[in-house]
């Protein structure tokens, strides 16, 4: 497929491109680029400040008999937007920069100029002494004569708080040892640990010494809840049978003792050998609570009555 729109032109066999007729421009001619204004500035005619960042159609040109490293440096030429006025400035490849030339002055000279001068003076200086050897001698001395006040009055300061405190600091920096502190912090832990272990009583579940202890609640049951049957009244004759002044004495009739009902309360964990005890222990218990005590008390009483006779 054929290009749309064809680059390359046609030559003919016999052309010659020295017979082409050559145009005679100016060996230094201006030409007009599109760019933005490099530093803030302001104009001197007007006073308008012009920011940087501002874009402007400018004209070029190269400076003639001034290059930097075998760099051509270019000048361009701009009017203020409102006076109209033409305002000049060329670069500066030397410092990466742009340099002001005529119809405006740039803001914020103060630090640069004050930076580009601070550099002058040291590089005057550093030549002066690689130059004149003398110079380099009393600089040397200078230096030490500084060094020797700054150590004398460090060594005053020293003394001043030596005198003001009587802390020895070369024999605390002496004493201080992060490896031994470190060496003694677990030393005295691990004896802590001891002394508590020590003080600590084990005791065996296997030894015969561990007792539960229950609570015990103690209610007492009236007679009449009871119900027991009348009690059996005793001849005189078969108590008193040796005392012969017994028989002006009142029958005696002999009651039960009230019924005393122990409820224990059911430890938190009972182990196995006192949960097998609780049971033993409550099975008399509820045998004697499921029969009225009265009939054991009669037959008690029967039993006596008939040894008597």
């Amino acid at each position: 497929m054929s290009e749309r729109k064809v680059l390359n032109k046609y030559y003919p066999p016999d052309f010659d491109p020295s017979k082409i007729p050559r145009m005679k421009l100016a060996k230094n001619r201006q030409y007009t680029v599109r760019l933005m204004a490099p530093f803030n500035m302001r104009c001197k005619t007007c006073g308008e400040y012009i920011y940087k960042g501002k874009k402007f159609n400018a004209r070029k040109e190269d400076v003639e008999n001034e290059t930097y490293l075998g760099i051509r440096i270019y000048r361009f030429y701009i009017k203020c937007t409102r006076c109209l006025q033409e305002i000049s400035f060329k670069t500066d490849p030397q410092n990466t920069d742009y340099e002001i030339e005529a119809g405006a002055t740039r803001n914020f000279m103060a630090l640069k100029l004050a930076e580009e001068q601070a550099r002058r003076e040291e590089r005057e200086a550093r030549e002066e002494e690689a130059n004149n050897p003398m110079k380099l001698l009393e600089n040397r001395t200078q230096q030490s004569r500084n060094e020797i006040e700054m150590l004398e009055s460090l060594e005053e300061l020293r003394d001043l708080n030596r005198r003001q405190q009587t802390v020895d600091y070369s024999t605390m920096l002496e004493q201080y040892n992060p490896a031994e502190t470190e060496r003694e912090r677990l030393d005295r832990e691990e004896r802590e640990d001891e002394a508590f272990v020590k003080s600590v009583n084990f005791k065996s579940k296997t030894e015969g010494s561990t007792r539960i202890v229950t609570e015990e609640i103690i209610e007492e049951v009236k007679e009449e809840d009871i119900n027991p049957p009348a009690a059996k009244v005793v001849k005189p004759t078969s108590l008193s049978a040796g005392n012969n002044n017994s028989s002006t004495a009142p029958p005696i009739v002999k009651r039960k003792t009230p019924l005393v009902l122990v409820r224990p309360k059911a430890p938190p964990a009972p182990s196995a050998a006192a949960s097998t005890s609780s049971v033993a222990v409550a099975a008399p218990t509820s045998s004697a609570t499921s029969k009225p005590a009265g009939l054991s008390l009669l037959a008690a009483y029967s039993d006596s009555s008939e040894d008597s006779n």
